[in-house]
């Protein structure tokens, strides 16, 4: 009896509800291409498939016993109550006991069963996917990257000689498996654009390891391996096979979550994540690399949907199969391509609404966002909500730190453009020479550049401010009219570069994005699937 037949006997088997220590009316038998996972009502039991890609090996019992434990042991870090024991199978092939006593058979790791159809990956084929359960995602994943273990610095893991290892790992089992030749060659202008991308950004790489961004992470952070539970989101099935694969840099990781939301169309969503991350995080140095990510993220998802298609209908390639590939290799292609970019700043007094219109409008025209308030109580050592107890043109409103603030705003947008992103900077911009040095910037960057005037009256200026709580900004009635004291007017030579809008009115963003009568702010989303 080979392999195959003793597998799908030890299924069968265990699809006998007699096979179980616990009451079960019914199971239910889902496959992957490297794992069966077995749904009892109560519990589900993952059994891991005897097969070798490579990149992962679980050829032997001892070797799927490990991973069973890895298994466990990683997912207890983000889904605790979830993730139960490691169980033996014991008994015969035809007669499978789970979690028995004699000669063991096989290894199951044993868990709590969670409501079906609300992983995140079902929300969005629905379009029900919202930002109550992107905001839960960006908070969860920039704590979890902030408490897990840190590679050190002299380990194998996160070196940039690997890191370019599984990217360019990834074309020869694509490549054995495409006959049409324009896929061929959309694969090799890929693999080109990476060996040249890593050849710029392989010493990025390397810093960024000394700095302590590679950690041991999820691994496999895609929308299926996010479920809620009682309204909560809840990500589960960390990689356990290789750990070359899992302690990577954490923007590797959140570029891996982008790259599921734009293949299902989420793009506003995938930006407000990314927003939300880097904001809570600070990692704007992470941009650098992203596109590099973003593009290895969507071969290794273009490469798990040939290689599970081939293992099911080894014979046929089915339309859907294909289709599926096509769009995350044509997402590949467009993160290699550069686009004009556009660098936004916005101008206003304190409660003017700027922060809310400019966080939308970066999810909307995939921008990156960068807020003034956040950046400056960082820079200085507090927490966003922090009150610093500053006081006016003293403390973190000094003039001394606020200049800083603006070099460290500039040098970040600088680097996000030249990463070949636009970026929306988030402040009150009221002084004139802190707006010439953006347009030098963007004059610097070869990027489109605008200044979005946003305005309220005074009423309505006091009224916010005094509505404020949790917020980053610690403007008070008295930093209003001393603002609008001092503040220099935009010129007669800046308003080309501007867009007035009045806050106040009904569908501000609708009315920003409609009128903009020079297409300034007008962005084409991805989304042609060729």
């Amino acid at each position: 009896m080979n392999n195959q037949d003793t597998n799908l006997n030890l299924i069968k088997a265990l699809s006998n509800p007699k096979a179980y220590q616990h009451e079960v009316n019914s199971i239910k038998v889902i496959e992957t291409h490297i794992s069966w996972l077995l749904l009892t009502g109560t519990y589900a039991y993952k059994i891991k498939k005897p097969v070798n890609f490579g990149f992962l090996d679980f050829s032997t019992l001892e070797k799927r016993h490990f991973f069973c434990l890895e298994e466990v042991r990683l997912n207890k870090r983000l889904a605790a109550d979830l993730y139960l024991a490691v169980v033996p199978i014991t008994g015969t092939l035809d007669d499978a006991k789970m979690d028995g006593t004699g000669e063991i058979l096989e290894y199951a790791i044993k868990m709590r069963q969670f409501p079906s159809g609300l992983t995140l990956s079902e929300k969005a084929d629905s379009k029900q996917l919202s930002a109550f359960e992107i905001d839960q995602l960006s908070e969860i994943l920039a704590s979890f990257h902030h408490n897990i273990a840190i590679a050190n610095p002299t380990s194998a893991y996160g070196c940039s000689a690997d890191i370019n290892y599984w990217f360019m790992e990834n074309f020869a089992p694509i490549k054995a498996l495409l006959t049409d030749q324009k896929l061929q060659q959309q694969l090799k202008a890929i693999e080109n654009w990476g060996q040249q991308e890593w050849l710029v950004k392989a010493e990025t790489m390397t810093l960024r390891k000394q700095q302590g961004y590679v950690r041991e992470c999820h691994g496999d952070l895609h929308l299926s391996n996010m479920t809620l539970i009682n309204g909560k989101v809840t990500l589960f099935d960390c990689l356990e096979f290789n750990p070359l694969l899992r302690w990577i840099d954490v923007i590797n990781e959140v570029a891996f979550v982008l790259i599921d939301l734009l293949h299902s169309h989420e793009q506003a969503l995938a930006f407000r994540l990314l927003n939300g991350y880097l904001q809570l995080t600070g990692d704007y140095s992470g941009v650098v690399l992203l596109r590099y990510y973003l593009v290895y993220r969507a071969l290794v998802s273009a490469k798990i949907v040939l290689l599970r298609q081939k293992q099911q209908s080894p014979d046929n390639m089915p339309s859907s199969a294909c289709l599926k590939y096509q769009e995350f290799m044509n997402l590949a292609e467009h993160y290699t391509q550069s686009s004009r970019v556009k660098l936004i700043i916005s101008h206003g007094y304190s409660g003017s609404g700027k922060s809310t219109l400019m966080a939308e409008l970066s999810e909307n025209i995939a921008a990156i966002h960068l807020r003034g308030d956040i950046e400056r109580k960082r820079l200085f050592g507090y927490k966003a909500e922090q009150d610093s107890q500053s006081t006016l043109n003293h403390g973190l409103y000094s003039e001394d730190a606020s200049q800083k603030t603006y070099n460290y705003l500039r040098d970040c947008a600088k680097a996000i453009l030249n990463a070949g992103f636009s970026v929306i900077v988030d402040a009150t911009f009221l002084e004139l020479k802190h707006r010439q040095r953006f347009k030098e910037l963007a004059i610097e960057c070869n990027s489109d550049f605008i200044i979005i005037d946003v305005q309220a009256c005074y009423e309505t200026l006091c009224e916010r401010i005094k509505r404020r709580q949790g917020d980053a900004s610690e403007a008070t009635l008295d930093v209003l009219d001393y603002q609008q004291q001092w503040a220099q007017a935009l010129s007669i030579d800046e308003l080309d570069d501007v867009i007035t809008v009045n806050s106040e009115a009904d569908k501000v963003l609708e009315t920003l994005l409609a009128n903009d009568i020079k297409q300034r702010l007008r962005y084409i989303p991805y989304g042609g699937f060729n």
